[in-house]
């Protein structure tokens, strides 16, 4: 076995003793020509000195720079040959390539002779596959489980999956970067007095692979005792700073939200025209209770001005884009707060491999020269993706994106999707400070079709674009503002597949008589199909919606969002509430609310429970602005399995049941609500790199309130009129005029159990839920039930990018 250790420090003993390794064991190459030479001469080969190297050459590199190989060797040219340093070197390169995680790397060296006593010393190198992590090994930490540490890094082990990662190869960088999150994580959650006592990396040429050890010494988890500002500045309050704190007596220790409130009362003071206060905090550990004193002085700081700021490695990012991450400026106050933030959010904005902030001394004592030096990276991405879900069926997308376009950090997304029952086309551009403002501007241009005939009848192909402007009002509050307009074309298939209008329009070879039955008018011949609602037909509602409707509205969006994290949320609020006026032309007139919040709150470790409620409503709005006009069926809520799982796409709320197929004709409802709560677990015996987790939910939901016209000319057409003299219509064996909806605010409910993986090719979801409560229908003369709820027991869903 062969040892080293993650952090990039240079070893200098190293070559004093491979070298003094090598003078006792002799010549290790045995078949290097400096040896044959000593054997022909009949004289021993001298380690010490030899011929004179004309040059070093390095050979068989593709994945190392030769610039960064040639650096590390000893061996030059115009030197005598030492076959100890040559050993070095040797291994020197075999050690940058262990850094790189290519473990397997193999470096044979070769002397050429030449003419006039010279030679050639080649480093011929295989580079090998790269070598991947078999163990992640914690020693010490008796409260956080390894399996909890090792999902907060970056680095994973290698499994079943590894063909299709890369995060499981060793990378020295990104294991130290680990050793930062772990660090931040266990004073995220309390433990003040955490350090990591040692890590170490060693190469099992056995298994082929590394075995990462990582010592640490947790100490005991803290509480927040009392919390004081301490302002030593006449012109500050202390307790209008109050409002800026993250942190509460009472609450575990978290160093995160330490610094957020000192980035808070920072920018506070200094929008109070104090520039040069400084705001420190100060702790005072109380073992004996296990709590933390936490304490904010505020205090005046040097008066120190910065000089300069310079860019620095941006090859291709402009050097805008990276000085607006800076809360100051040239000629501002020198603030390290500040300068810190502006370093996370540039480390934040993906663009850079690496970002490192420092300082240098201006031209007098107050100024200071403060230096950005920056790394780019890739930030484009081309995609495929697949997936399939019981809604939509197979689906595929390609997708390019960038996330730096041209260097000016605009995002940018051109996306085309395939699937079985729908497709379509779309466009995404966002400037993330729009007029030098730290604002997101940004449109959106897209093209969808919709086959709704497993639940509904009919097609639906919207296309449209928006506009929005989001507004940053704190970290956690988000206004977005919008304005969409757009096009949907709904249509009724109607031929031998799918005759969803054959009782207003035949098809063609086919006449409709009085009684409503089919027949082809061949003499003698028996009608193929009873009557044309027999086929499935749709509601006179939906036929009614045929055809282009244009919808301008203009809308606002408030978030709130506290997650941990957004991929995988442990603890932390998400709210989102959007509220909508159509009406600004197009066809289109209502007023629409929605919301949505969740609570996400780790109950155990790994065990995480939410509390999710939603809901929504629209409302009519006449031409005069009066409350009551009847809405198009396009612009009701339509809900499922995204309110009350273990029901279908559009399986619940109100349902015309004039129509022999009701289950199929959904007319949509103005009002939802529903709750969920569920439990996400690990599942025992299952390794957690495989990103496995189990749930067990109960749901509860209703939609209710249809709005739409129920009066039509016969067979759909123009709407009567409601003034009491129409005679209605709804036998669905004779021409109808009009329908009879169910409209039932029962609640829904149902409980189930879940799967859901966390897999390389994306997340994917299953979904078993048992309804408990639902619409059972209206009972018939004929003993039928009809307008019953549509219930689908198992939903899958999920998606794939590689």
């Amino acid at each position: 076995m062969m040892s080293t250790t993650t952090p990039r420090r240079k070893k200098p003993a190293a070559t004093a003793v491979i070298a003094m390794s090598a003078l006792m064991a002799g010549l290790t190459v045995a078949d290097s020509a400096l040896a044959q030479r000593a054997q022909q001469t009949g004289r021993r080969a001298s380690v010490s000195q030899g011929p004179l190297i004309n040059r070093v050459v390095v050979e068989g590199n593709s994945k190392v720079d030769k610039a960064i190989l040639e650096g590390e060797l000893q061996v030059r040219a115009r030197t005598s040959v030492n076959q100890a340093a040559i050993d070095a070197d040797v291994q020197r390169i075999l050690e940058i390539y262990r850094r790189q995680g290519r473990g397997l790397a193999q470096v044979t060296p070769r002397i050429v002779d030449l003419p006039n006593g010279r030679v050639d010393v080649v480093y011929t190198i295989v580079e090998g596959d790269k070598t991947g992590v078999k163990d992640i090994v914690f020693v010490g930490n008796n409260q956080v489980s390894s399996s909890r540490l090792r999902g907060v890094m970056q680095t994973t082990e290698t499994n079943i999956l590894s063909f299709l990662k890369s995060s499981d190869v060793y990378d020295a960088d990104r294991l130290a970067n680990d050793l930062e999150l772990i660090r931040r994580y266990y004073l995220k959650n309390g433990y003040a007095d955490f350090r990591i006592v040692s890590n170490e990396v060693t190469f099992d040429a056995a298994r082929g692979g590394y075995v990462v050890t990582i010592v640490v010494e947790e100490g005991e988890q803290y509480r927040v005792g009392n919390v004081n500002i301490d302002s030593r500045v006449p012109a500050v309050d202390a307790e209008a700073l109050r409002g800026d704190l993250s942190i509460s007596a009472g609450s575990v220790y978290n160093a995160d939200a330490v610094q957020k409130s000192v980035q808070a009362m920072t920018r506070t003071v200094g929008r109070q025209g104090n520039p040069f206060v400084q705001i420190r905090p100060v702790g005072t550990r109380d073992p004996a209770s296990r709590t933390v004193n936490i304490g904010y002085v505020v205090e005046e700081g040097p008066r120190i001005y910065i000089e300069r700021i310079n860019v620095r490695g941006n090859s291709r990012t402009r050097d805008y884009v990276i000085r607006r991450e800076f809360e100051l400026g040239e000629g501002d106050a020198y603030n390290q707060v500040m300068i810190d933030r502006a370093e996370r959010r540039l480390t934040n904005l993906g663009y850079f491999k690496q970002v490192r902030i420092s300082n240098e001394p201006g031209s007098s004592a107050d100024r200071v020269i403060v230096n950005v030096d920056v790394e780019d990276q890739s930030t484009g991405s081309f995609s495929i993706s697949g997936g399939y879900s019981t809604a939509d069926g197979f689906i595929g997308e390609v997708a390019v994106t960038e996330t730096n376009f041209l260097g000016r950090g605009q995002f940018v997304r051109v996306a085309g999707q395939l699937g079985q029952r729908s497709n379509g086309v779309d466009f995404s551009f966002t400037e993330p400070y729009f007029l030098g403002y730290r604002m997101a501007a940004g449109i959106d241009l897209f093209s969808k079709f919709s086959d709704q005939t497993r639940y509904s009848r009919y097609e639906n192909r919207m296309t449209g674009g928006q506009l929005r402007l989001g507004l940053p009002i704190t970290e956690e509050f988000t206004l977005t503002l919008r304005y969409s307009l757009y096009q949907q074309d709904l249509e009724i298939p109607n031929d031998e597949e799918k005759p969803y209008n054959d009782c207003s329009a035949p098809i063609a070879g086919y006449t409709r008589l009085a009684n409503g039955a089919i027949s082809t008018g061949a003499p003698g011949e028996v009608a193929s199909r009873n009557f044309c609602q027999g086929n499935g037909e749709a509601s006179l509602a939906i036929k009614e919606s045929q055809g282009e409707t244009l919808t301008s509205l203009a809308g606002l969006t408030f978030n709130y969002n506290t997650l941990d994290n957004t991929r995988d949320p442990r603890n932390g609020f998400y709210a989102e509430a959007k509220t909508d006026f159509a009406g600004l032309g197009g066809d289109s007139r209502y007023f629409r609310a929605t919301g949505d919040a969740r609570y996400y709150r780790e109950i155990f470790e790994d065990v995480v429970g939410i509390a999710r409620v939603q809901g929504g409503h629209i409302v009519g709005i006449g031409n005069n602005g009066s409350e009551g006009n009847d809405l198009r069926i396009v612009d009701h809520f339509f809900m499922g399995p995204s309110l009350v799982r273990g029901f279908a796409t559009n399986g619940i709320g109100p349902r015309d049941i004039s129509t022999v197929d009701s289950a199929a004709n959904a007319v949509g409802g103005t009002t939802y609500f529903g709750g969920t709560l569920e439990m996400q677990f690990p599942i025992f015996g299952l390794p957690r790199e495989l990103g496995l987790k189990g749930a067990v939910f109960a749901d509860a939901g209703t939609l209710y309130g249809y709005e739409g016209p129920t009066q039509f000319g016969v067979n759909g057409g123009t709407i009567f009129a409601p003034d009491g003299g129409v005679t209605c219509n709804t036998n669905p064996n004779a021409p109808q005029n009009c329908i009879n909806v169910l409209d039932s605010h029962k609640i829904r409910s149902s409980v189930g159990a879940s799967l859901l993986w966390a897999s390389p090719l994306g997340p994917i979801r299953f979904d078993y839920a048992i309804a408990l409560s639902k619409e059972e229908g209206e009972l018939q003369a004929n003993g039928t039930r009809v307008g019953a709820d549509r219930t689908q027991a198992f939903r899958f869903s999920g998606g794939t990018r590689f």
